[in-house]
C-alpha cells in the first residue's frame, strides 16, 4: 500500500488576533500576583546596587531558582551598560528581554505528520491537570485535521478512565480502555489498534504519580518499552524532519504536564521524568491566579525542555501555545 504524501500538521493554534489578545490578557492576569512584585522594584529614582538586590529577591520569590536569576542579572547587567540608560524603567523593559531571551529554548511548536500514528505519552502527577489536558489537546489535534486515538492507560482510577472518555465523547474519538486492566497491555493494544485504523495521533494518558513512588516511575519505563514493542511507526518522510533527530520507534512524543503553582516542585518533577522517560515536550497548567511563573526561567536554565503549551483555566481555548516574548511581558506587566 502506498504510504500517503507527508503533510506537516503544526499544533500550534492559529487564533484569530483577538482571541490571541484575549487570552494574554487572561496570562497577565493569572500573572499578575509576580508582575506586580517585580514592578514595584522599578519605582526607584536610580540604577544602584539596591535596585538589584531587591530585583534578585523578587525574582527569588517568583521562583525563578538561584541559577536563572543569578544567569538574568549578569545579561540585565550587561543590556543596562550597553544602552547606556539611567531610568530605572527603561530597565524593565531590558529584563522583558532578558527573560524572552532566557525563555527563547522552550519555544518549540508540537508538529505531527512525520509518523503514522505518532504515538504521544503523557505524564504527570496527580492534580496538575493532565487528563483535562489531554482532552485540551486532542480537541487542538482534531481542529488542525488530524484523526485521534485516546488510550486509558490509568487503568486504576474508574474515575479517570471515565473522565478520558467524556473528553473522547466530546471530541467524538474512539478510546482503548480496560477495566482495571495493566496499564502498559493497554497502551499496546491502543497503538496496535492506532495503526490497524489509520490513525494520526495515539495519546496515551498515563496513572498520575510522584516521581518518589519508584514502583511507579518503574511501571511508566515498562509502559515505554512495551509501546516500542509494536515496532517502528509508517515514516512518511518528506520534509517533517523527526523530533530531536529521533526515529520512526514510538512513543515519539513523550509529555509531562506540570502545574504552574507548584514552584520549584516543577523543576524537580522535570528532572525526575526527564531522567526516567526522556521528556520531549511540557504543558504547564494553572498559570491562573497564584502561580509565580518564574518557574519557567529555572527550567529553561537548567533543562530546557520545549514547553508546547500553557493553561490559564478551564475552558478549551485557555490551552495556548507558548510563545518566550509573550510569556516574558505578561509575568513582568
Amino acid at each position: 500500500m502506498t504510504a500517503a504524501a507527508p503533510v506537516a500538521t503544526s499544533v500550534a493554534t492559529d487564533d484569530a488576533t483577538a482571541e490571541r489578545k484575549s487570552w494574554l490578557e487572561k496570562l497577565k492576569l493569572g500573572l499578575r500576583k509576580t508582575g506586580s512584585s517585580i514592578a514595584t522594584v522599578f519605582t526607584g529614582a536610580q540604577i544602584d546596587d539596591a535596585l538589584y538586590e531587591d530585583l534578585e529577591t523578587a525574582l527569588l520569590l517568583a521562583d525563578t531558582g538561584v541559577k536563572a536569576t543569578g544567569q538574568l542579572l549578569v545579561d540585565l547587567k550587561f543590556r543596562v551598560s550597553d544602552s547606556g540608560t539611567s531610568n530605572p524603567a527603561a530597565v524593565k523593559g531590558l529584563l522583558v528581554d532578558a527573560l524572552a531571551h532566557m525563555l527563547s529554548p522552550l519555544e518549540k511548536s508540537l508538529v505531527i505528520g512525520r509518523y503514522a500514528p505518532t504515538v504521544m505519552m503523557v505524564a504527570g502527577v496527580n492534580g496538575a491537570g493532565k487528563t483535562t489536558s489531554i482532552g485540551k489537546l486532542t480537541r487542538h489535534l482534531t481542529d488542525s485535521g488530524a484523526s485521534v486515538l485516546l488510550a486509558a492507560a490509568d487503568t486504576f482510577r474508574a474515575a479517570a478512565r471515565e473522565q478520558l472518555g467524556v473528553w473522547a465523547d466530546r471530541n467524538t474519538v474512539d478510546i482503548i480502555s480496560q477495566d482495571g486492566g495493566d496499564p502498559a497491555a493497554v497502551s499496546f493494544d491502543a497503538v496496535s489498534a492506532g495503526k490497524a485504523r489509520g490513525r494520526d495521533v495515539v495519546l496515551i494518558d498515563t496513572a498520575g504519580r510522584l516521581p518518589t513512588q519508584l514502583h511507579l516511575m518503574e511501571e511508566l519505563k515498562k509502559i515505554k518499552r512495551v509501546i516500542q514493542k509494536t515496532g517502528p511507526a509508517d515514516d512518511r518522510g518528506g520534509t517533517v524532519a523527526p523530533v530531536d533527530g529521533g526515529t520512526s520507534m514510538p512513543p515519539h512524543e513523550i509529555l509531562l504536564v506540570i502545574d504552574g503553582n507548584t514552584g520549584q516542585n516543577a523543576l524537580t518533577q522535570v528532572k525526575a521524568f526527564d531522567d526516567a522517560l526522556g521528556l520531549t515536550g511540557l504543558i504547564v497548567t494553572k498559570l491562573d491566579g497564584t502561580a509565580k511563573g518564574g518557574v519557567l526561567a529555572a527550567i529553561a536554565r537548567e533543562r530546557p525542555i520545549p514547553v508546547y503549551f500553557i493553561g490559564v483555566g478551564e475552558k478549551l481555548e485557555d490551552l495556548a501555545t507558548f510563545n518566550a516574548r509573550e510569556f516574558a511581558q505578561a509575568l513582568l506587566a
